[in-house]
């Protein structure tokens, strides 16, 4: 996919004929990988931490709050804390899970499915949570690995500013390359924030996502899947 760069202003520039006041309600993203700087890992998480409290208080300075309030004075530091320790944790590679294999000497050669992995993201549009459920499956090309690498898998990338679809791709991609099968799915059903609680403002909606790689991208594969789910 190719990526385009978007200009950081609001006159008069667009991705793919959509204006960037836009881009974001329309639910666009540019590229499969996480938008990073190449000297994002630089600062250490400690100096990022002392930063982004810096900068939070200014904005709660400018939306009026008054910081000596004791309620608000540690505002800033927790929600430094918040961004680099927990939220937005799966920015760091080295907080990505190692996943060790193991020889499938049970020799289960179905599907195993791992369903109802609870999920919490922000989007990367408006910053606001992404709350859903992903259901992985895969089918063993010999190896496999331990129940919960999955769940540590779709956490790793969900703790990130996301795009459903990306997200979507980002675990399959990783699920295919631990795993060395392109035999694996990926289905998202998520509700956004930014869909209900501004914008839109419909609370009832909820976004799917699918990803069906090898022996799964069948009708009767996903048949058999969509059966596992909802039973």
């Amino acid at each position: 996919m190719e990526t385009k760069t978007i200009p950081n202003s609001k006159n008069g520039h667009s991705l793919n004929g959509i204006n960037i006041d836009d881009i974001g309600d329309d639910h666009l993203f540019t590229s499969l990988d996480t938008p990073m700087k190449e000297n994002a890992f630089e600062m250490s998480n400690e100096e990022k931490k002392k930063r982004i409290a810096i900068l939070f208080t200014e904005i709660m300075d400018v939306l009026g709050l008054d910081l000596t309030d004791d309620s608000l004075q540690g505002t800033p530091d927790r929600v430094a804390k918040m961004y680099i320790e927990e939220i937005f944790s799966g920015l760091d590679p080295k907080n990505k899970p190692k996943v060790a294999l193991f020889d499938n000497k049970y020799q289960y050669n179905q599907m195993l499915v791992e369903k109802d992995i609870t999920f919490y993201s922000n989007c990367e549009h408006h910053f606001v949570p992404i709350t859903g459920k992903a259901h992985v499956a895969y089918i063993s090309s010999g190896k496999v690995i331990g129940l919960s690498k999955l769940n540590r898998i779709v956490q790793y990338y969900a703790k990130r500013p996301q795009v459903q679809e990306r997200l979507t791709q980002q675990i399959a991609n990783e699920l295919k390359t631990v795993l060395e099968t392109e035999d694996v799915a990926v289905i998202i059903d998520a509700k956004h924030l930014c869909v209900s609680s501004r914008g839109v403002k419909d609370n009832t909606s909820a976004t799917v996502t699918t990803y069906y790689g090898g022996k799964f991208n069948t009708a009767e594969k996903i048949n058999e899947l969509q059966n596992y789910i909802n039973n």
